[in-house]
């Protein structure tokens, strides 16, 4: 697999580490973004780089999923060593993080119940929760966003502590997400959410964002989201919403 851009004009899409992290139907993520991007008419490139790969730096949008405790300490391992993410991060690259790709974005995270370095790239730190969280997720944005409510599917041990330098996500009202009280957390253009389902096929509008950074731009196309608001409908609903 080729890591160099082929045009200056495609949007650039990275999936990282699929061997490591992808549970849940996380790479769902990669595909609902191309095709959104695609039906647009925006040119899209989407690269799925392994842990024995060296991550490219010059990509728009970089997306990370969850898994189990051992992958997710060698993955933050290889991406502390590597440095592509922290350069592509610093360049203005958007992210997605789910799960374990969004614990090990913090400062710290537990695994395997030994303490673990995170990457670092958002003002957290996580550690074991007494019970786990296993649902249906749901949460109000942070307006700021100009989003709908998160809806999302959570299973999960961890407990997510945000610092000064990050906002919540949203605010639960199903579920536990970070601590009960709030959900995920975002800082620039890096959002990190408990959410998996995929995540952006119930949140169209999270896609859009992350599209809309990447680019450049205020506002997209408008595309018909029947099916989107349909499931979303549901499993709201679910949630006791």
């Amino acid at each position: 697999m080729s890591t160099e851009r082929t045009t200056e004009s495609c949007l650039r899409i990275v999936w990282i580490y699929p061997d490591l992290l992808s549970t849940y139907g996380d790479r769902g993520n990669l595909l609902i973004l191309a095709r959104r991007a695609a039906m647009r008419g925006i040119p899209v490139e989407t690269l799925q780089v392994r842990s024995d790969q060296p991550m490219p730096a010059n990509a728009d949008i970089y997306l990370i999923g969850g898994g189990e405790d051992g992958p997710q300490a060698l993955a933050a391992q290889r991406l502390i060593a590597d440095g592509g993410l922290h350069r592509a991060v610093n360049q203005g690259a958007s992210v997605l993080a789910i799960c374990a790709g969004y614990q090990l974005f913090g400062h710290s995270f537990f695994a395997k119940g030994a303490k673990c370095a995170g990457l670092g790239l958002l003002d957290i730190g996580s550690d074991r929760g007494e019970t786990r969280a296993v649902g249906e997720l749901r949460g109000d944005i942070d307006p700021r966003l100009g989003l709908p409510p998160l809806s999302g599917f959570e299973n999960h041990g961890g407990r997510t502590h945000l610092g000064a330098d990050v906002a919540p996500l949203a605010r639960v009202t199903a579920g536990i997400g970070n601590d009960g009280q709030t959900e995920g957390a975002w800082h620039g253009k890096i959002i990190g959410t408990y959410s998996h389902g995929p995540a952006l096929a119930r949140n169209p509008d999270i896609a859009d964002l992350l599209l809309r950074w990447a680019i450049g731009v205020d506002s997209l196309a408008t595309l018909d989201d029947t099916w989107a608001d349909r499931l979303r409908s549901e499993r709201l609903a679910a949630a006791g919403v």
